[in-house]
């Protein structure tokens, strides 16, 4: 079975405190759902074309099904709440492949 990935990239953060507030709830809400963070805000980007370095995060789940339900998930959701309007961001689910 793929293995299911989230790759969100930060266009502008525009309110630290609502991102802390976001990755307070958004780290225990990704493990509880099975989640392993691959690659995280500090982790070291290069980037090509319109790409951006602002922060680039890289989760994965055991499957493409768990990585929606974790993003669905009640907990992940009040996160996304306490985020509201504080970046400008690309979040994508992506299957992987065997």
């Amino acid at each position: 079975m793929p293995k299911g990935y989230w790759v969100s990239v930060y266009r502008t953060i525009s309110d630290p405190e609502k991102l802390a507030a976001y990755d307070k709830l958004a780290g225990p809400a990704v493990q509880a759902g099975g989640g392993r963070l691959l690659a995280a805000a500090s982790s070291r980007v290069v980037a090509h074309e319109d790409g951006t370095v602002e922060r680039t995060i890289l989760i994965e789940f055991d499957s493409f099904e768990q990585a929606v339900a974790a993003r669905e998930s009640a907990a992940y959701q009040e996160a996304l709440a306490a985020l509201s309007d504080g970046v400008e961001r690309d979040f994508r689910i992506v299957e992987g492949v065997d």
